[in-house]
């Protein structure tokens, strides 16, 4: 056998090769290019070392990789040939498909109803118009951001371009996310919440990098962002980095935004998903757009490229032509919303009056409030309370006074529009002009205040009174199915509801759940989970704005009660996509109550405009699908300043509140987002059809599913697979329900540790994997696991996927059959010996371009120098063409006389596939040279830009940079070099080996 000994930096061997290291034999299963060569990741097979994994770096060992046209052939005596069938299908599991691959592969085969316009998002990530994977999903809220993220993900992995993946989520739908990639995608991800981090701790020494120990991980951002973690990612390169709710960080002066950027600049696939993609700024949002693509923004760092920008966003909203067509019975349309005016109780009143006279519009023009800033905001900060319920109002007022008895300043609680000792910008003019009381005086207003808040406490509150009447109406209470979600802003109010509540409807402690930002992670996510389950008894979620973002509470539930109303459109639609959003069956009902005193002057009137925002909010999202472009403030804190400048009539509401039409003509952000969707547009835009190859791609040709490759994976390898460890793994099947089940050895349980944590435990999945072997019965799990039978989200049986880890373990094992440098001879329905070759070409970072499929067919047994290539389309089409027999009547006699027809095959394919690699490299070459030009363009205007700003000249510089970088790795895309193997020797049925051959054959040995 001959072998070639690769470089230190050069490496031609791929997934299925077989090398030699340090003096034994090792099968490649996976090859990651770096800075100074390859780490080649191996599963050994010579005896000292088989099945042990291990991982090489060529920078450091020498790696020989056996020469393809030496390959020995052995005769498969295996039932129904079911060795070389294994290895076939491993082999091509094995093979990265191409990435410039249009067809989908694994993405319409999850467990998932996708639909068009989610299938148009994934192939606009994977646009090889693209130099890299990187988009930004700012789809509306509740159009599946998270299912097409798992759609992208699950492609890239198929592409070998998904092994190393972060998430970036708020700390509250890590479960939530964690959960849909692992149930409908079989990509599992460690999750580094507080827990997380804590099993973390006991695995890894404190100076280990978690990142390189785990190759998926999930985390919040506010975890990622302390100084230990920023360390250890400076280490660290991505695969892919998927950064949820990006609006999070489009403030380009945060510590947010500064990670972002560097997260962007340390992977090559960068997924952004927000409904709210920008903060109205547009030097923030070109900074934005820069992380996906740095030639996408001019020099200047303001002005957009829309052309470019068009390839890097996804932009649709419920209404959208392409949505609406499809989305059918799986999102009911909203009702109109009731928004209720309730007349105040006695007490509420007299509260609104004292509010009114003496704090919002005092009569001597004088506020009682001594503090040194928010002598505006102060007073309207108290109002907001007193809308929220009467224990907010007292529990601020105590605050205050506790404040003026020596205690500290600072905001009273999450409503508050302002720190009472520190005037916003925006208030600072105002501020300045109205004078400010003593604190005597402010004492004495507090004190009159504080005790009409107690005395509110006990007596009747007229919009709880509403709220019980209205969930009563609805059906909430005891015995009932009925569930709603109240929201509300104060902590304080949140309380107070959950105890009167659980009196007044006759529900126990367990009926009423609280949820707010106090709580931890993992208290949060539990509450969460919990009142997804059909069997949860949560009939009433009590929650403030934490759950108003990325949470799911859509499933058994389709009422949302807003107690208050925020002074934010942000808020308003975040906290109304909870439960408008795909999926949801029943058409959502939402309902806002708002106190309506009838004895003020000016404060009753004006805060009734607070209704007109709902109403807004209801006319954005069938128009605009985002409603944070109506104030333009893109923030929920400025847009409460703003409503606060409307209610104390320092502004006109239609003057900080746009109309449609308005965003539409806007030039900035906004209006680009809006034009996007085709609002505006001299023609409609056409609804988007899912490409015809969209479901048809991904299969091999070998196996129909995967529960029939893994049958004969298990097998092979224990032979008696229904037995007890360690003759078996206790295989049983039950195809009438679509079922499967294993106990895991131990090298397979060392694999499934990365699953999710909790559902591990809670199905005990170490002992017993269940399986479930069908899309049909996977989603029937999915809803058995939320039924009011199940006591955990996470389904008993695991939808076995294309990419589920046992799949890819089975297929190790099976291409572990092999001996050294071998190849199996079948039999088959072919008119003479034929060998399979596969021809990988590869770019310099070592990614597969292409992929082609050869059978050399040689008409004269005595003549193995006289093969015919052919051509085939994909490697499905070329195993169909080999006609495989599915009875093995005893091995291929003298296999190893076939050992020239190998070599004249690869050579042979090596000449058809010319003509093809150079159509792929010209093509290749010229997207290059594209990405090259616009590259080049950008620096002369750069270059420009210096010259004439001398003062721009850093900045400039370090943009430059980032487009010097997608110039390096543009140039690496382009072939590189070509790998071809044979994969399969196929004999006619009556096929006995040439004598004269098997003569000279011999002799060469």
């Amino acid at each position: 056998m001959t072998a070639v000994t690769e470089s230190r930096t050069e490496f031609d061997g791929a997934p299925g090769s077989t090398v030699v290291v340090r003096d034994e034999e090792w099968l490649v299963t996976q090859v990651e290019p770096t800075t100074d060569g390859h780490f080649v990741h191996v599963t050994g097979l010579s005896e000292l070392v088989r099945d042990t994994e291990a991982v090489f770096s060529t920078a450091l060992d020498t790696v020989e990789v056996a020469d393809p046209a030496s390959t020995r052939v052995v005769a498969d005596a295996s039932p129904k040939y079911r060795d070389s069938r294994l290895w076939l299908e491993a082999m091509l599991r094995k093979t990265p498909v191409p990435i410039a691959e249009e067809a989908l592969t694994t993405a319409h085969r999850a467990l998932a109803d996708p639909l068009p316009y989610q299938f148009a998002a994934v192939r606009k990530a994977l646009d090889p118009g693209n130099l890299r994977p990187r988009i930004l999903l700012a789809d509306a809220v509740g159009l599946g951001k998270t299912l097409e993220i798992g759609m992208i993900l699950s492609e890239l992995a198929r592409r070998g371009r998904g092994e190393r993946i972060l998430v970036v989520t708020p700390k509250h739908v890590l479960e939530q996310m964690q959960f849909e990639l692992w149930t409908r995608f079989a990509l599992p991800f460690v999750r580094l919440d507080s827990t997380g981090i804590q099993r973390i701790r006991q695995k890894l020494p404190a100076n280990r990098n978690p990142f390189a120990f785990f190759k998926r991980v999930i985390i919040s951002i506010d975890t990622l962002k302390s100084d230990k973690y920023v360390a250890h990612l400076r280490k660290h390169r991505w695969d892919a980095v998927v950064i949820d709710e990006s609006h999070n960080v489009t403030n380009a002066s945060t510590q947010n935004f500064r990670l972002a950027s560097m997260l962007a600049r340390q992977t090559d696939a960068l997924v952004l998903a927000s409904a709210t993609p920008h903060n109205g700024d547009p030097r923030s949002f070109a900074s934005l757009i820069r992380m996906l693509e740095p030639t996408a923004v001019k020099p200047d760092g303001v002005e957009l490229d829309e052309k470019q920008v068009e390839r890097l966003i996804v932009r649709r909203h419920r209404h959208s032509p392409e949505v609406a067509s499809v989305v059918g019975a799986d999102w009911a349309e909203r009702k109109e919303p009731q928004n209720v005016l309730v007349p105040a109780s006695p007490v509420e009143e007299e509260i609104a009056v004292e509010l009114e006279r003496t704090w919002l519009w005092p009569a001597n023009g004088a506020s009682p409030y001594s503090g040194k800033g928010g002598v505006t905001l102060f007073p309207w900060t108290l109002a907001k309370a007193f809308l929220s319920s009467p224990a907010a109002l007292e529990e601020s007022v105590r605050k205050r006074l506790r404040t003026l008895d020596g205690g500290v300043e600072g905001a009273d609680d999450e409503g508050s529009l302002g720190s009472p000792g520190d005037a916003p910008d925006d208030g600072a003019a105002a501020d300045s002009a109205a004078p400010a009381g003593t604190r005597a005086t402010e004492r004495e207003a507090l004190g009159r205040l504080h005790d009409l808040a107690r005395r509110s406490l006990t007596e009747r509150s007229a919009k709880y009174d509403a709220l019980l009447a209205h969930l009563k109406q609805i059906g909430v209470g005891k015995g009932s199915e009925m569930r709603a979600v109240v929201f509300a802003e104060r902590v304080a109010t949140l309380g107070w509801l959950q105890t009167r509540l659980m009196k007044d409807l006759g529900l126990k402690d367990e009926n009423v759940a609280v949820l707010h930002g106090g709580l931890s992670d993992v208290d949060q996510q539990a509450i969460v989970e919990s009142f997804k389950l059909a069997s949860s008894p949560i009939r009433v979620l009590v929650t403030g704005d934490v759950a108003s973002e990325g949470v799911n509470l859509h499933s058994h539930c389709h009422h949302l009660v807003h107690y208050d109303i925020p002074w934010s459109l942000i808020r308003i639609e975040q906290r109304n996509g909870r439960i408008d959003r795909y999926g949801q069956k029943h058409a959502p009902q939402i309902t806002t109550l708002l106190l309506d005193p009838q004895q003020t002057t000016r404060f009753g009137g004006d805060i009734r405009v607070l209704t007109r925002l709902v109403e807004r909010e209801h006319h954005a999202h069938q128009a605009l699908g985002d409603t944070a472009s109506l104030m333009g403030e893109y923030s929920v804190k400025a847009e409460e300043r703003a409503i606060a400048d409307v209610l104390r009539q320092a502004k006109a509401l239609d003057s900080v509140v746009k109309e449609v039409e308005e965003v539409v003509a806007d030039d900035g952000p906004a209006g680009l987002l809006a034009r996007l969707m085709g609002l505006g547009a001299a023609t409609p835009a056409e609804p988007e059809q899912a490409a015809p190859t969209a479901e048809t791609g991904g299969r091999t040709g070998v196996y129909d599913d995967e529960l029939s490759f893994l049958e004969d994976a298990l097998a092979q390898i224990y032979t008696t697979p229904g037995q007890e460890p360690s003759n078996g793994v206790t295989w049983r099947t039950f195809p009438q329900q679509s079922l499967a089940s294993l106990k895991p050895p131990r090298d397979l349980q060392q694999r499934l540790d990365v699953l999710p944590q909790s559902y591990l435990a809670d199905r005990n999945v170490t002992e017993t994997l269940r399986l479930a072997t069908s899309v049909p019965k996977g989603k029937q799990e999915l809803a058995n696991a939320r039924s009011r039978e199940s006591s955990s989200t996470w389904p008993e049986a695991h939808f076995l996927g294309p990419l589920h880890p046992i799949v890819d373990w089975a297929s190790d094992r099976a291409l572990a059959s092999l001996g050294r440098d071998q190849v199996f001879a079948v039999r088959g329905d072919v008119d003479a010996v034929t060998v399979l070759v596969q021809g990988a070409l590869y770019n310099a970072r070592g990614q597969v371009v292409a992929t082609s499929y050869q059978t050399v067919l040689f008409p004269d047994p005595d003549n193995p120098a006289g093969g015919m290539a052919v051509q085939h389309a994909s490697s499905a089409d070329a195993v169909a063409h080999l006609n495989l027999s599915t009875t093995n009547t005893g091995g291929v006699p003298g296999a190893g006389t076939l050992q020239p027809f190998v070599r004249q095959a690869i050579r042979s394919a090596e000449v058809a596939v010319g003509d093809q690699i150079e159509s792929i490299r010209t093509e290749t070459q010229a997207r290059v040279e594209g990405w090259l030009d616009r590259s080049s363009r950008w620096r002369m205007n750069a270059t420009a830009l210096i010259s004439r700003e001398a003062a721009t000249r850093a900045v400039v510089e370090s943009r430059t940079s980032d487009v010097d970088e997608e110039s390096r790795l543009a140039r690496e895309m382009v072939p590189h070099r070509t790998l071809l193997r044979p994969l399969l020797v196929v004999v006619p049925p009556d096929f006995t080996a040439p004598e004269s051959t098997e003569h000279r054959t011999e002799g060469n040995h």
